[in-house]
């Protein structure tokens, strides 16, 4: 998803093409809530504690070291940008839409990374 979303956008038209906003604004947040769903079901499985929001999944999977505290952090700065995505609490800031296709799906990418080396030595 990354990969296409990366490809795919036309970050040049964001701010003047309601379709391509909408596009990517979508497909960030299908990848971000499938980070969302692949940490809860890392977390779950590994008792690894019980979150209260959705932005601590990622703080509980940086404890015993399966992700950085760092990208922990990027993540719930993400999962937080989700929220505003799906509930509309505020309207969407583009340069935040423009730096997650430029940098956060980095962030994304080494997550699915760090959950195939955890998983594989499970």
């Amino acid at each position: 998803m990354c990969a296409d979303l990366r490809r795919l956008a036309r970050l040049e038209a964001l701010r003047h093409d309601l379709r391509e906003e909408r596009f990517i604004e979508h497909t960030l947040q299908l990848a971000i809530q499938a980070a969302l769903d692949a940490a809860s079901h890392v977390v779950s499985d590994g008792r690894l504690g019980e979150p209260r929001t959705n932005r601590e999944l990622f703080d509980l999977l940086a404890r015993p070291g399966i992700i950085s505290a760092d990208l922990a952090g990027r993540l719930r700065d993400m999962a937080g940008f989700r929220n505003i995505l799906v509930h509309g609490y505020q309207d969407v800031d583009l340069a935040i839409v423009e730096d997650a296709v430029q940098n956060g799906l980095n962030d994304l990418v080494v997550f699915v990374d760090a959950l195939r080396r955890f998983i594989g030595r499970a």
